[in-house]
């Protein structure tokens, strides 16, 4: 059994899946917010770094066509990988956002420019269609109709295979399942994060029979920024009764939230890519859990908006 399948697997649609994925957003040196740009890693350097990943069992990542920088795309990144890559991996992006040729933030794409969003995609990922395609809902934007309705289209025209939803609340999942089938919802949460148990989100994906896919499950309020020091006293104590590093304990916490709960942490570190594969292994005691569950120091909600 490969690492990342001790955390188990889920279905995305009849594509199955190790819970335990990968980010790709990291990988352009780009952060969407601004706050962690920085030099992106060698290309060489990033294909044997998702080379690793996969050899590890990770058949799942997440990207955008958005995903880049000046130097980088982590959409081209990972087809240069795949080239060469014996296995299969479930590519899962998403559309919605838009940026220019500069890099900045443009206006929602309007339901009429989402096949240019996805063709976009199936020429950087060098795909004939795509696995999973998220709508990433404009946080302005009441009803999502109108965009899930056109992505329905495409995957009937076979650019996509299934349809996921991201930055969304419950009613808007609900308001999708009307139309066509949802297999994935991706959100913000974490420790320091928990709107999507407030909202009833993550339960309602439960009673689906829908993959909830946290971002940030590791960073929390620090969103794209870099990595810094643990600063709650409890992850410490549980990362020491089980020789883990905090990070660790941060994704084993999130993925016993449910067996429909993925993590998709990104990192450019090989070493910190092993420990987030190797936390699907952890098993969290009825004790530490709920000492974990109650309310931080660090707990917040999360801002109304999320240009991830």
């Amino acid at each position: 059994m490969s690492a990342a399948a001790a955390a188990g697997t889920w279905k995305l649609g009849d594509l199955e899946v190790n819970r335990i994925g990968y980010g790709a957003m990291r990988l352009t040196g780009n952060g969407m917010m601004g706050n962690s740009d920085g030099t992106p890693i060698d290309r060489d350097a990033a294909v044997g770094l998702l080379h690793s990943a996969f050899e590890q069992g990770v058949n799942h990542v997440d990207t955008a066509a958005f995903y880049f920088s000046p130097l980088r795309s982590a959409n081209e990144l990972i087809h240069r990988a795949l080239s060469s890559w014996y296995g299969d991996v479930v590519v899962v992006t998403k559309v919605g956002p838009a940026r220019g040729p500069s890099g900045d933030w443009l206006t929602m794409a309007r339901p009429d420019q989402l096949r240019g969003q996805v063709e976009e995609n199936l020429r950087q990922l060098g795909r004939d269609h795509l696995d999973v395609v998220n709508l990433r809902r404009d946080p302005g934007t009441a009803s999502i109709t109108e965009h899930f309705g056109a992505l329905v289209e495409l995957r009937q025209a076979g650019l996509i295979r299934h349809l996921g939803l991201s930055n969304v609340r419950p009613e808007h999942v609900t308001e999708a399942l009307t139309i066509a089938p949802v297999v994935c919802v991706q959100n913000s949460y974490g420790l320091d994060w928990r709107r999507a148990d407030e909202s009833g989100l993550v339960d309602l994906c439960r009673e689906q029979g829908i993959a909830f896919v946290p971002y940030f499950a590791v960073s929390g309020l620090r969103r794209e920024a870099a990595a810094s020091d643990e600063g709650d006293a409890r992850v410490h104590a549980v990362a020491r009764a089980h020789n883990a590093t905090p990070a660790q304990i941060r994704l084993a916490w999130t993925l016993h939230r449910g067996p429909h709960v993925l993590a998709i942490p990104g990192t450019t570190n090989p070493a910190h890519l092993t420990e987030n594969v190797a936390a699907g292994a952890l098993r969290l005691t009825e004790g530490e859990l709920a000492s974990l569950d109650q309310p931080g120091e660090g707990s917040a909600e999360a801002p109304a908006t999320d240009a991830r």
